[in-house]
């Protein structure tokens, strides 16, 4: 079996649906391919930027998504050894019509997104479709292999293939494009903790002692849980057993201790093999990676979502008009990467810059908070918290939804 689009997008995550949803309102004709038979994955990135609530609202869907289960995020903070906490980056001086972020279940989120797409004729979604292979006619990439859930197989040529399937992109390697990788000393571990109505809401605050480190999101009506260790420990932590574990977290949080034993067994408990790296060119001919498949992040600041959205607007705005005017070159698929190169540097830059004075420290047992000066500047002057605010919440160039995707909201 073999069919055409235009453009072909592997992976149905944030890049992949935005991309989708973008360029079928301009006309192209897209077809998304995802693997699974629905969005619902535990423990994906489900961080939501003031910027990318902006483009939503351009776009027409803002009601919609202020309609779904959320909880906000409007500082991000450090606990001090006298209980206080240190305030490192206040969104709410951000002077932006959303000045939070969101937490909204993923699987919500590329839910509205699909949604939206569906109603532009000039775009498909192929749910359990799994790309296999690139489709190349002369050295160039023209289309993929995909087989169904069932087993059937087939083509599908377009002028364009995009890979937004991911830090372990299987467009990207079949490409021949290669990652240059950044040392990344730990794992993160994933886990829910139930939250109640009396307990703190609206911000982001880290744990650290006893050379642990743990993030604590709060959620509608739970706690997810970022446990941050050495890499390579999984196996030792899972070998130790769910006990150890809990007496783990209950030390390293004593105000959560009471309900450790949520977590009955170590398949609670998910771990994600951190990478850090970023591809030096994001094309070959016929085909462009987004997303974590041209720069894997660390989830310090949770922006991966937001830099993969911003990544699939840019490229919107860049492709829309030679896709469908069946003039694609490489030289327009350079120009997303040139685009995008700024952001994605600055943001590895803070996430480095974070992993080396905030995290290594405190797992090395070398301290257990954040560094001294910090504290003494951002008390000495609280403003400077706008700056790290800025970085996660808006970024280096936020991307605003082009001229033929904005649509109004409904009843307007």
């Amino acid at each position: 079996m073999s069919e055409r689009t235009t453009c072909v997008v592997a992976g149905g995550g944030p890049a992949g649906m935005v991309l989708g949803l973008l360029l079928a309102r301009a006309g192209v004709e897209v077809t998304v391919l995802e693997k699974h038979a629905d969005f619902l994955r535990d423990f994906r990135g489900d961080t939501v930027h003031p910027t990318t609530i902006d483009l939503l609202d351009e776009l027409g869907l803002g009601k919609r998504f202020a309609a779904l289960p959320q909880s906000r995020l409007d500082k991000v903070t450090f606990p001090m050894p006298d209980g206080g906490e240190l305030v490192v980056g206040d969104l709410r001086r951000l002077d932006v019509p959303h000045p939070y972020i969101a937490m909204v279940p993923q699987w919500d989120f590329l839910d509205l997104l699909a949604d939206a797409a569906r109603a532009e004729p000039t775009f498909t979604l192929r749910m359990n479709t799994e790309v296999t292979d690139l489709l190349r006619e002369r050295g160039a990439v023209r289309g993929v292999r995909c087989r169904t859930r069932d087993g059937t197989e087939g083509e599908l040529r377009a002028d364009l293939t995009v890979g937004a399937d991911g830090r372990w992109s299987l467009v990207r390697r079949r490409s021949g494009l290669r990652p240059k990788e950044a040392p990344v000393p730990f794992d993160v571990w994933w886990f829910r903790l139930p939250r109640r109505e009396s307990d703190p809401a609206g911000m982001l605050m880290p744990a650290m002692r006893n050379r642990q480190f743990a993030v604590v999101i709060p959620r509608e009506g739970y706690y997810q849980i970022a446990y941050i260790g050495a890499k390579g420990a999984d196996a030792g932590l899972r070998a130790e057993g769910i006990a150890s574990f809990r007496a783990r977290i209950a030390r390293l949080m004593p105000a959560l201790a009471d309900r450790v034993d949520a977590l009955e067994s170590m398949d609670d408990v998910k771990h994600l093999d951190v990478r850090m790296n970023r591809l030096r060119r994001w094309h070959a001919d016929g085909v462009l990676c987004l997303g974590d498949a041209a720069h894997a992040m660390s989830p310090l600041g949770g922006v991966g979502i937001n830099l993969a959205v911003q990544d699939a607007v840019a490229a919107a705005h860049l492709l829309a008009e030679p896709l469908r005017a069946g003039r694609l070159t490489g030289a327009d698929l350079a120009k997303v990467h040139r685009r995008r190169w700024l952001p994605t540097v600055a943001v590895q830059g803070l996430q480095r810059l974070l992993h080396r004075v905030i995290v290594e420290p405190v797992m090395a047992g070398r301290r257990e908070g954040p560094p001294r000066p910090l504290v003494r500047l951002l008390g000495a002057v609280p403003k400077l918290s706008f700056v790290p605010a800025y970085l996660i919440g808006v970024g280096v160039r936020p991307e605003r939804a082009p001229a033929f995707a904005r649509r109004p909201p409904p009843g307007c």
